[in-house]
């Protein structure tokens, strides 16, 4: 059996709903993906840009923990991040159908 996402440092199993969203169901698929296109992914799902939740997977992804994250080091990832944020385009199926979760008219996956 694959080992999930949330096998991997720093993630848990709120990334595995995230992530299974996104259509990225083992963490095999996750680390072949990368940080970056894995994120992206999660954007166009519909999942809020988070800077801590972004560089706590870049670090999980290399073995370390979230807080290992500091410096020249973080102020790359959060450049690498804003550019993330400002190309992802989120589908639009996604937006509505989170909408209409939150409200209830359909039900939660």
């Amino acid at each position: 059996m694959p080992d999930p996402v949330s096998t991997i440092r720093n993630l848990g199993p709120a990334s595995d709903a995230a992530f299974a969203r996104a259509g990225i169901d083992t963490a095999e698929e996750l680390r072949a993906l990368g940080p970056d296109r894995a994120y992206a992914r999660l954007l166009e799902t519909g999942t809020r840009p988070h800077f801590i939740g972004y560089y706590a997977l870049v670090m999980g992804l290399q073995g370390r923990p979230w807080n290992d994250c500091k410096g020249p080091e973080k102020q790359t990832l959060r450049a690498r991040f804003e550019a993330l944020k400002s190309t992802a385009r989120p589908d639009p199926h996604s937006a509505l159908e989170a909408i209409l979760n939150q409200i209830g008219v359909i039900a939660r996956r």
